[in-house]
């Protein structure tokens, strides 16, 4: 388990290396910014980029896996757009989520 984990996780007792990713990006956020309703799909996804894009992971890519995500939470949510159509501040939205990938994938050496 990297560092960021270490620093984020209480009480672990197992977890699978996709969940362990998605937990230490999900520390990483302010809780105020954390999606209401169970995000452990979002975050999965996210680990997933982390794992495969590692630090070269784009916010549009961060935009499109929460697409992805939403489309099974709200299929008529107003963000639900291109990244490309979205105005700047929307497209900045999801900044801390591309920061924390980034970090947690360069803590552990993701996407070499």
């Amino acid at each position: 388990m990297g560092t960021l984990a270490w620093l984020c996780v209480v009480g672990l007792i197992w977890m699978n290396y996709i969940d362990e990713i998605a937990g230490a990006i999900r520390c990483l956020i302010p809780p105020a910014l954390i999606p209401d309703g169970d995000t452990t799909g979002l975050f999965r996804i996210y680990a997933v980029l982390a794992l495969a894009k590692g630090e070269r992971v784009l916010l549009e890519d961060v935009h499109d896996s929460w697409a992805a995500w939403m489309s099974g939470q709200d299929p008529e949510h107003r963000s639900l757009k291109p990244f490309g159509v979205l105005a700047p501040e929307v497209r900045e939205s999801d900044r801390p989520y591309l920061d924390a990938i980034r970090a947690v994938a360069r803590d552990r050496g993701l996407g070499r």
